[in-house]
């Protein structure tokens, strides 16, 4: 059972600070004041025009864009062939760009690439690629090869797209959000309750098994949905393992000290190293 959080994403080259902020957002740094992806998330723009201008950039480089580094593929490597299941947070897809199963994913908390309703008026999802794509277009950008965003040509990108690109609900008309978890709006669609039910399924048989339940860049935002989960899973199966792999390690508990390995560092050389 595989557990990863947002510092997987990060050892993967999923950064929202530095080089790559700079690069695709920095026209909106030197406008709005903010230096990371995270908080030009969460800016209060004037226009609709100008927040998807922002947020399709962010959607396109961090769930359409391959990451910059092959973590997610070490990490399939090491899986490929064993009955394995994935839990995560993350919301980027890096998981089946490389190559694991769809029906062994759960994504608890959305993912870039789906709209929902804002209100929501519907427990329905639609995909959102071409919707994005002709956004950033707009905006002047190129799509290469991999999906790779190229930067206009000859002049600067716009901020802002035309008003007629603002995404709207098939079913009522109001405005498309991106189906994240972030209040009681969220919209679990049926995808999300059939890889709900695939993971109970998963756990369930596997509950008096022998069973690494192998967690990476988990953090405390969530912890509930991972890390908690994981320490009483190992607690209650005495043929399981807790593994723990992140920048800082990890407490973990006395009740099942002498069957956990926390390590300290970088996801992406860990799994190399494990590989080898």
């Amino acid at each position: 059972m595989i557990g990863a959080g947002a510092g997987l994403s990060t050892a993967a080259g999923f950064v929202y600070s530095g080089e790559r902020f700079e690069r695709w957002f920095g026209d909106f740094g030197r406008k709005y004041g903010f230096q990371d992806m995270y908080s030009g998330g969460f800016y209060p723009y004037q226009t609709k025009e100008a927040f998807w201008a922002y947020f399709s950039r962010n959607i396109w480089v961090n769930r359409y864009m391959n990451a910059p580094k092959d973590t997610y593929a070490r990490l399939f490597r090491l899986v490929q062939g064993r009955d394995y299941f994935v839990l995560t947070t993350n919301v980027d897809h890096c998981f089946q760009k490389a190559g694991f199963e769809k029906k062994r994913l759960f994504y608890t908390q959305g993912d870039y690439g789906l709209f929902q309703c804002s209100q929501p008026c519907c427990n329905k999802t639609w995909d959102n690629e071409a919707a994005i794509r002709g956004m950033l277009l707009a905006q002047g950008f190129a799509i290469g090869a991999d999906n790779a965003l190229l930067p206009p040509e000859g002049r600067t990108a716009a901020m802002a797209i035309p008003s007629e690109l603002l995404p709207k609900c098939p079913n009522c008309g109001r405005p498309l959000t991106t189906n994240l978890r972030s209040d009681d709006r969220f919209v679990e669609d049926e995808g999300w309750h059939d890889a709900a039910l695939e993971y109970e399924v998963w756990v369930t048989e596997h509950r008096d098994k022998k069973v690494v339940y192998l967690e990476l860049g988990v953090g405390y935002n969530t912890p509930g949905i991972i890390k908690y989960n994981f320490w009483q899973q190992v607690y209650q199966n005495s043929k399981a393992v807790y593994a723990c792999l992140n920048m800082e390690g990890g407490p973990v508990p006395d009740e099942i000290a002498d069957r956990s390995v926390s390590v300290a560092g970088d996801c992406h050389e860990i799994l190399q190293t494990l590989i080898e």
